[in-house]
């Protein structure tokens, strides 16, 4: 039995991932006691008004049972709750107590939640099928597909990876069924869905992606496209990305010179095999690679997890959940994994060495997308040597406009919040009067808005823009 004091403390710390005020019971009520199983387990405190207030609940002989028996009815499987009546101020209130459920999902009357925060997040179906196979310990790719015939792979492929394991320093002297049975990729005669995709003797559409060299936005110079199987797909990637960025040969006096390219050629291999292992495959949108002068964008179906987010990422500090077991476990074998996620950390730390603005990691639409920018850092400009104010500033310049001049020419690195502040306007107004600035060609932006900077420029167009 809990006690009155028990409730009164849950009551005053509120709401949160693990519990809720009801002021009666209903439908919504069960939602949450669903949402609770689908998660970490909680209570619904009946009883408490919306202002968090105790008010009581009216109760007869048989509410209790009714209860019991309504969300039996309405859940499936059928949850049963532990419920306790106690009186707070005199006043009676319920706490349904509902545990984790081992199986899920848990529906009620068709639709699955689960709990987020303080609220109950309604899944749609991919969420209700990863949750199905977490708690089987399992993803997609470890599961067999009878639409997969033997002769669909490649046994040359699977030998191919055999050999490359054996450099890694292991033994397999298997040939490559056994191999394939003894790693889950083929289990009673059936192919799993991480083996075809692994080791496809035909291009198939689950695995495209498509590869551009866009001049702008909407600009395409060159396009290609992927449908091999996902080991193969790593190296045709790089060769596009390769095909499409600068390289730098620098002479050294050593018989052999070195090249540097335009970006950290292992951050870029990092993400194309992050992108390809973690890739949600049951997605009807494919992987996209866009190759741009000052960037390169990286979009993969798949967001990340609930349970991490991009802070998450960037610090390192989350635990890793591989969309794709299966997968992620045979390319560790094969020397393409080196650590469960510490890969976005390394990532970083090749930008920072190379002196380039930090990658940029967006959840967007219904995948993640991470750019590469290419650009010097701030701190690398030299912010204490200012540029010289153009000998002719065009006269038809507003004076807010000649500040900015002024103020960029002084600090390269200066942010609109700081050329705001300098003069006294609004940012708004900072930034239609840099937009008319750039446009007369007075000065320009060289790099993203983070880790860029501003450069005054002699190369201006008449206009009679104020």
């Amino acid at each position: 039995m809990i006690s009155p004091e028990i409730i009164q403390n849950l009551i005053q710390s509120g709401e949160n991932e693990s519990l809720e005020f009801k002021s009666s019971f209903n439908n919504e009520l069960i939602e949450t006691l669903v949402a609770f199983a689908n998660t970490s387990g909680g209570k619904v405190i009946t009883g408490i008004n919306p202002k968090g207030e105790v008010a009581g609940i009216s109760l007869n002989p048989e509410s209790i049972q009714n209860w019991v028996n309504e969300i039996k009815n309405k859940t499936s499987p059928s949850l049963i709750p532990d419920l306790d009546t106690i009186h707070v101020d005199d006043k009676p209130v319920v706490v349904f107590s509902m545990q984790e459920y081992p199986i899920k999902p848990v529906a009620t009357r068709g639709k699955y939640f689960k709990r987020v925060a303080n609220s109950n997040h309604l899944l749609d179906i991919s969420e209700v099928v990863n949750l199905h196979l977490q708690s089987f310990n399992t993803s997609w790719d470890f599961h067999l597909n009878s639409q997969f015939k033997i002769n669909d792979i490649s046994l040359d492929k699977v030998q191919g990876a055999i050999d490359q394991i054996n450099q890694t320093g292991a033994r397999i002297n298997d040939d490559p069924l056994t191999f394939l049975i003894k790693n889950d990729l083929l289990r009673n005669g059936q192919l799993t869905n991480a083996a075809y995709l692994l080791f496809t003797e035909r291009d198939t559409v689950l695995t495209t992606i498509e590869l551009g060299r866009f001049q702008t936005d909407t600009i395409i110079k060159d396009s290609d496209r992927t449908k091999s199987d996902i080991l193969s797909q790593i190296d045709q990637v790089m060769d596009f990305v390769k095909k499409h960025i600068n390289k730098e040969v620098i002479i050294t006096g050593q018989p052999r010179s070195t090249e540097k390219w335009q970006y950290p050629m292992e951050a870029v291999r990092e993400i194309v095999i992050n992108m390809i292992v973690h890739r949600d495959y049951r997605s009807a949108s494919d992987s996209i690679v866009k190759v741009f002068d000052d960037r390169i964008e990286f979009y993969n179906p798949g967001k990340l997890p609930d349970s991490i987010n991009v802070a998450d990422l960037l610090s390192n500090s989350y635990k890793s959940t591989p969309r794709n077991k299966l997968i992620a476990d045979f390319c560790k074998s094969l020397g393409l994994i080196e650590k469960y996620g510490s890969g976005i950390r390394r990532v970083i730390e090749y930008f920072e060495r190379a002196n380039l603005p930090q990658p940029e990691f967006t959840n967007i639409s219904d995948g993640f997308m991470v750019t590469f920018f290419f650009a010097q850092k701030a701190d690398k400009v030299p912010d204490k040597v200012p540029d010289k104010v153009p000998d002719k500033v065009p006269d038809n310049l507003t004076e807010n406009q000649q500040k900015i001049v002024e103020l960029v020419a002084q600090s390269k690195t200066i942010s609109m919040s700081e050329i705001a502040d300098s003069i006294g306007i609004s940012k708004r107004k900072v930034l239609d009067n840099i937009n008319k600035l750039r446009k007369i060609g007075l000065i320009r932006r060289i790099g993203p808005a983070k880790g860029g900077h501003w450069e005054i420029t002699n190369k201006r167009r008449e206009t009679n823009d104020q």
